[in-house]
């Protein structure tokens, strides 16, 4: 009797757990999802990078993305790979 008694408590209890997490994922704000980050080629050094951290300079009305400022400053002088 008793068994039956936990049995009927375990049930009822998933079922209202289950009910909350029904409510509280429809009342979560959605997922945002990104699009992945592409990979760019650094014109000096010719490391690639995640597009989201390289630095980004237009040149000449072209966007080019480096690696890093000094890379960057390396590009304006002229410096190119070595």
């Amino acid at each position: 009797m008793r068994g039956l008694v936990l049995v009927v408590l375990l049930v009822l209890a998933v079922i209202i757990i289950s009910r909350m997490m029904n409510a509280w994922r429809q009342s979560a704000p959605p997922v945002r999802r990104t699009q992945r980050d592409e990979l760019v080629k650094d014109p000096v050094c010719q490391t690639y990078i995640v597009l989201s951290r390289a630095v980004t300079k237009e040149v000449d009305g072209t966007v080019t993305h480096f690696c890093s400022r000094e890379c960057a400053a390396r590009f304006a002088r002229g410096e190119r790979q070595r």
